[in-house]
């Protein structure tokens, strides 16, 4: 006979912690199984599979309201997610051209610094301290 899924078990299985659990429950993105009179709670097989969706869609860039989303379309509604999926793309694009931009004036300011020298104000700090002009 097999072990009743409960709360550890299935974090267990899904490789998350209880709490992941606990609050994916509180928010919603997964249901909270009644509990029983006496004993513990006991999650379907398909929980785990859930929860392993949903870690594969954070990794992928999406939030968890846009994972509910993913999960109320369901699997039956490929443009729907295709266009949510290219959404997502664009946005990270988006990111990685930030962060690149970010990289290169950190770089400009660290080579700036080097070229300065200890003699000077340091330019790290004095573009740190310079009021932004709105």
């Amino acid at each position: 006979m097999r072990k009743p899924l409960t709360i550890g078990l299935l974090a267990k299985k899904a490789g998350v912690n209880v709490e992941t659990v606990r609050y994916y429950q509180r928010i919603g993105i997964l249901e909270e199984p009644a509990r029983p009179l006496q004993g513990y709670r006991v999650y379907p097989d398909s929980a785990i599979d859930r929860i392993r969706f949903i870690k594969r869609a954070q990794q992928l860039g999406f939030r968890l309201d846009e994972i509910q989303e993913l999960l109320d379309i369901g699997g039956g509604h490929c443009d729907d997610v295709r266009q949510r999926a290219e959404l997502k793309q664009k946005q990270i694009k988006q990111q990685i051209e930030d962060l690149q931009l970010l990289h290169k004036t950190l770089d400009d300011l660290i080579v700036s610094c080097k070229l300065t020298g200890e003699a000077s104000d340091c330019p790290i700090v004095e573009t740190l301290a310079r009021k932004i002009e709105k």
